[in-house]
């Protein structure tokens, strides 16, 4: 990969609000090594996936409509096992419109950088990844407070498991030691 090539571009069948929710765009048949080699996720929308259902595309079809920071390149939770699907994560965001971005080439990924696409960084307005819904992506929906419940305490079944599907190794491989 050439140093110029520092974004992945995704055309994808999901929304905006999914991509957020699930930290990332997955699952991608990609090359891991290439991949943690870019800083940048530009999705593109695909309003002509062959399965309707799991589709939940809003953008129009061949724009670019989100750009991530590239945080980790790791397996999908939906695909936890897989050896050849890769999710993208990213860490922040911002909204494009960039109309007719995806180049129609067969391959639904694609390695270029934000300059040759013409994506300039500057004034965009960022905001993080928490992997709950935003509410500019979608429609206002009234929340429930939620009570101050402290998170679970993470187990080291839980952990090697967590740590097997992010290495891509079996649970069994993966050795915990607690210093106290």
């Amino acid at each position: 990969m050439s140093r110029a090539e520092d974004t992945i571009v995704v055309f994808t069948a999901r929304s905006p609000e999914q991509i957020v929710r699930e930290g990332g765009s997955q699952a991608w048949k990609l090359d891991p090594v290439r991949a943690r080699q870019c800083t940048w996720l530009v999705c593109t929308q695909n309003q002509h996936h062959p399965n309707h259902e799991f589709s939940t595309a809003t953008q129009p079809h061949r724009s670019g409509f989100l750009l991530g920071r590239i945080s980790e390149i790791r397996r999908p939770p939906e695909h936890p096992e897989s050896t050849k699907r890769w999710q993208v994560a990213i860490s922040k965001f911002a909204r494009i419109d960039v109309a007719e971005l995806w180049d129609h080439g067969r391959n639904p990924v694609r390695y270029t950088s934000l300059a040759e696409l013409g994506i300039n960084i500057e004034g965009l307005e960022w905001r993080p990844v928490s992997g709950e819904q935003d509410p500019d992506l979608a429609p206002t929906q009234p929340r429930e407070p939620t009570p101050n419940v402290p998170e679970a305490l993470l187990t080291i079944a839980e952990a090697k498991k967590r740590l097997a599907v992010t290495f891509g190794v079996r649970p069994e491989a993966i050795e915990i030691v607690v210093r106290g």
